[in-house]
């Protein structure tokens, strides 16, 4: 532990002491090692973001770090917010919190003259537009889904460091579906990067690599960045990409003074070029770091604990850093349930059921979730909540600020506040400004997007009641800068609606209760991870983090048939195996693997793919195509899994974008059908 500077007296001492006072022992020790490498092994519900908070402010207190020469590193615009806002409840201010993106952005638009030879260029919002003029140079047919497709395999390429040239290599090794031949993804990435040049654009990959680029090969810049960071703090380390790891290597220069926070088993990313080999190698590369465990879990009751640590400790043992197993520090709870039901639709209404009663109970929605692997599984428990009346939230779509009529109500009251306004009226005036909208409190509409509407301006109403009562004194001029910051951090207030969404849009979120549904093998391990042991247990680690969401009650489920009358053949989620009362746990896991990998390609599932894939012969050969270009094997599995029975469902699946559909999409269900 760093020596605190003064005597005991000092009030620099004193607040340092008080910092310290209010974390536990594991807490404390990782919040008082203040110099050299330091790796905080955070696990779920430990208080993470309150360590580092607390480990700044102890730095700053004690001397140990001068606030501007901090600079913490975060994933999310919202969690950089976070991060600030405990640092000033904590008496600091002046500490640079910001997105690897956000922090890059501001550097080099500083040295852009000195490394570019120019003024900042333009950024690409979007790479569609790009993506899709170098598609039809390679003479590739495309629709929105296959350009989507095509634009994540080069911010993958370049989050990896891959050039066009190494492109086909390197995603064969990492077991990428690209929805083309790698060789014709290669030649769309080149052409991308053409024409952005051309164009004399950067893409948000470009922002970390030019500036990484102008602190290796410029001195000056670099001595002027290092000598005003010192200090740097990284969050979510297990989420870094090669990209975002070589702009750290750049800011720290060979220096050591970098705490990096992560916990190894919520490691779901790695499909977007995440490497969690740079958290569990840390102490490799730093053999003399500090290693503090976090394992106190304060967010769930020891029973939904008791279930997360059974469901990671039958993973496989991972090198490098040690392992992790919660302590619930709750009161006792229910025992996790599990519910095995006919069909999908029988499940889904048994979960919108047992949602309305919670809700009659007194449990707010929005302190209520139902999770699922793939989207697609979103539609049927909307009708089933819809059906029983209880108001739901879709996550993962449109961000709440950048909704039609929240950008309206913002610009209406803005104009009401330049008017002026009185401490005290806050809450009315709101209510007065958005019933100009048409909104009409208590009397929500049916479903749909007209409730979508009311319940985004009830959420506003909502914000505002809160905020008065934290300060009576709030006015509209207040209250319109409050919404500004959230709009800034992507800090959306609470809508009040079960929430729907996918488990890796749940991460770093929580509920009092959670239902996580669907969890039959072929969705989840998906069917796509079924050749490699490592995307198996990435898969794992995803039921982890959505087992590991849930406060109070966890409640988790799966369904025999797709459909009602289908064949119930589906076999639950390997992962249940030894969670289940009265199941066995799993066989080694690569034997394991195997066995199943085989199951779901036998029975119904797998006379579906044959028959597809039968289909998709016929197709090829008719258009005179490669077969892969009419559908990939992933998609012909995913299709044969879920065995859509509508164009709308067999449009929400991966790599079936519009044209497809038109094309092929009333075949793949005759098919499906005959």
């Amino acid at each position: 532990m760093s020596q605190i500077a003064g005597a005991p007296g000092d009030v620099r001492v004193q607040g340092a002491e008080a910092v310290l006072a209010q974390l536990d022992d594991e807490q404390r020790a990782a919040a008082s090692a203040v110099s050299g490498p330091v790796c905080i092994l955070a696990g779920a519900g430990t208080g993470k973001t309150r360590t580092i908070t607390h480990r700044i402010a102890y730095g700053v207190h004690t001397g140990a770090f001068v606030p501007e020469q901090v600079l913490a590193v975060t994933f999310t615009a919202r969690a950089a917010g976070e991060l600030r806002s405990r640092l000033a409840g904590l008496g600091v201010g002046g500490v640079q919190a910001r997105t690897f993106h956000a922090a890059a952005m501001r550097q080099l638009r500083y040295f852009a003259p000195r490394v570019l030879g120019g003024p900042m260029p333009q950024l690409v919002e979007n790479k569609l537009r790009l993506v899709a003029a170098a598609a039809s140079r390679a003479r590739l047919s495309t629709d929105r889904t296959s350009l989507r497709d095509l634009a994540s395999e080069i911010e993958w390429a370049k989050t990896t460091l891959a050039t066009p040239d190494d492109y086909p290599a390197r995603s064969q090794a990492a077991g990428r579906e690209p929805p083309f031949e790698p060789a014709a993804v290669a030649r769309v990435y080149a052409g991308y990067e053409s024409a952005k040049q051309r164009d004399g654009a950067l893409d948000f990959e470009d922002l970390l690599l030019v500036t990484a680029f102008a602190l290796e090969e410029h001195p000056d810049v670099a001595r002027q960045v290092r000598g005003q960071y010192r200090h740097f703090v990284v969050d979510e380390y297990q989420d870094v990409n090669p990209l975002q790891q070589r702009l750290l290597d750049a800011w720290l220069g060979g220096r050591a003074d970098v705490c990096v926070v992560g916990d190894p088993n919520q490691t779901i990313y790695s499909f977007t070029g995440a490497d969690p080999d740079y958290l569990l190698g840390f102490a490799d590369r730093y053999p003399d770091a500090e290693v503090v465990k976090l394992e106190r879990d304060y967010r769930s009751t020891p029973q939904v604990v008791g279930l997360a640590n059974k469901l990671i400790g039958q993973a496989p043992p991972r090198k490098g850093l040690p392992g992790l197993r919660l302590l619930g520090q709750r009161a006792e709870g229910p025992p996790p349930r599990f519910f095995e039901h006919p069909d999908e639709p029988t499940e889904a209404a048994a979960v919108a059921n047992a949602c309305r009663a919670l809700v009659e109970a007194g449990t707010p929605a929005a302190e209520i979730a139902v999770l699922f692997r793939i989207n697609a599984q979103s539609e049927v428990y909307e009708n089933a909540l819809s059906a029983v009346g209880v108001p739901y939230v879709l996550r993962g779509g449109e961000r709440f600020f950048e909704r039609p009529e929240v950008r309206e109500a913002v610009l209406l009251l803005r104009g009401a506040a330049a008017g002026g306004s009185d401490p005290g009226a806050l809450v009315p005036t709101v209510r007065d400004v958005l019933a100009s909208t048409g909104w009409v409190e208590h009397r929500p509409p049916p479903g749909g997007a007209a409730r979508d509407r009311w319940q985004s301006l009830a959420a506003l109403v909502d914000l505002a009641v809160d905020l008065v009562a934290e300060d009576p004194t709030m006015d509209l001029a207040g209250f319109v800068a409050h919404l500004a910051a959230r709009a800034d951090a992507q800090h959306a207030p609470t809508v009040q609606g079960v929430t729907l969404a996918s488990m890796h849009a749940a991460k770093g979120l929580e509920w009092d209760a959670v239902f996580v549904v669907g969890l039959v093998d072929g969705v989840l391990p998906i069917s796509q991870s079924l050749s490699r042991p490592d995307a198996v247990e990435e898969e794992r680690r995803l039921l982890y983090v959505a087992v590991t969401r849930a406060r109070e009650q966890l409640t988790l489920s799966w369904s025999l048939a797709r459909n009602p009358g289908g064949r119930r053949s589906r076999p639950r989620s390997r992962f249940l195996d030894g969670l289940v009362p009265g199941s066995t746990p799993t066989a080694a896991p690569p034997q394991r693997k195997q066995k199943r990998a085989k199951v779901v390609l036998e029975g119904e599932a797998g006379e579906l793919f044959e028959r597809l894939r039968a289909w998709r012969s016929e197709a090829a050969a008719s258009a005179s195509v490669p077969a892969y270009v009419v559908f990939t094997d992933a998609t012909l599995q995913a299709i044969a899994e879920t065995r859509p029975a509508s164009l709308r469902e067999l449009s929400a699946l991966p790599g079936i974008g519009a044209r497809k559909l038109e094309l092929y999409g009333e075949d793949v269900l005759a098919t499906l059908g005959s």
